[in-house]
């Protein structure tokens, strides 16, 4: 064991260095992920460095940008932590392991919904996963999208441009629009649903793309500019992480998808369509070297439950039984298991 935590600090020392640290050293912690995560893992970040450590960097790059960086190998120059808001995909695994990333300790710190918000001025929107898919995707139903406004898409919505807000290709939060609500609405026909199991990845591009042509503006990684975009355009909708409605009530409003409003209730209990949980992942033959490090992650624990401060920064508290888990594995720094992933 002694020889094993040896032979890892040492590679880590030969693997170059991190940005502000000499060569083979850093004297802080790197994080890298999701930006739905980022002003959660930011607040854990400053609460830590008032025990007397150096405060944490948390980089928001997305989830999918994120996991590349994490996953690129051991040592100073690479993250030690990656930050999600969607579990670590069987693939992105593969590439950790093919890069000596193994021993990966995965942490679910929370719950999120991805949120469909409009201006409080706006006209009181009501969607589907169905109406959002023949609005934002690229070819709806494996045909070039011809629709120009939501009343199009519905005769039940207002005669408005569809103008969409939201994340890149990098982030999570696209992932979970993707999975959660997108193919939600493509497997309405049929005809899509067995296209899955036939050919998954034409249906992943009839299914996940979404249009270039104007009607989906890609905003960034930065959701309060998504925030900002869509608080001076009542006619425009923006899709981002709940927290971001609930702190900006006074300019946002949660629209409801199938007839459930986006709220800390609907996506406690999962009945929201676009609940998700939320990861930090850490590198175990970072724990040692990096200082700080194992203590950091020990300080989740501190701040994700009813009374903690995460609550007062808008994340929705998970089930206690979730919260149990996800301490235990803290406490004992347990392994993710690579054969539960997908």
């Amino acid at each position: 064991m002694l020889r094993v935590a040896a032979f890892t600090a040492g590679a880590l020392a030969l693997a170059g260095c991190g940005s502000g640290g000499a060569a083979g050293s850093r004297d802080y912690i790197r994080a890298v992920g999701s930006s739905t995560v980022y002003p959660f893992a930011t607040a854990v970040a400053e609460q830590f460095a008032r025990s007397g450590f150096k405060s944490p960097v948390i980089e928001s790059t997305g989830t999918g940008a994120g996991m590349k960086l994490f996953c690129a190998g051991l040592g100073y120059a690479h993250p030690d932590i990656e930050n999600a808001s969607r579990r670590i995909k069987k693939s992105e695994y593969e590439t950790c392991a093919k890069n000596g990333v193994k021993d990966i300790i995965e942490v679910q710190v929370g719950i999120d919904g991805i949120a469909f918000g409009e201006s409080v001025r706006g006209p009181g929107m009501k969607l589907t996963p169905l109406d959002v898919y023949k609005a934002i995707a690229a070819k709806p139903f494996g045909k070039p999208n011809g629709y120009s406004s939501w009343r199009q898409v519905n005769p039940a919505l207002p005669d408005m441009p569809i103008l969409v807000y939201g994340p890149p290709s990098t982030s999570g939060t696209r992932d979970a629009l993707a999975e959660l609500i997108l193919e939600a609405g493509c497997k309405t026909d049929p005809t899509m649903k067995a296209l899955k199991d036939t050919d998954e990845k034409k249906y992943k591009a009839i299914c996940t793309q979404v249009r270039e042509d104007g009607g989906y503006v890609d905003a960034g990684e930065n959701d309060n500019l998504i925030v900002q975009k869509i608080s001076q355009n009542p006619r425009a909708i923006g899709v981002f992480g709940y927290s971001f409605i609930e702190e900006n009530p006074d300019s946002l409003k949660g629209i409801p998808m199938s007839g459930i409003a986006p709220t800390y209730q609907t996506i406690s209990d999962f009945s929201y369509p676009g609940a998700r949980p939320l990861y930090i992942y850490a590198k175990k033959a970072h724990l040692r070297p990096i200082k700080g490090m194992a203590a950091y992650i020990a300080e989740w624990p501190k701040t994700w439950g009813p009374d903690g401060i995460l609550k007062k920064k808008g994340m929705v508290i998970a089930p206690e039984d979730v919260r149990r888990k996800s301490a235990e594995i803290v406490a004992n720094m347990t392994l993710l298991n690579p054969a539960d992933l997908k």
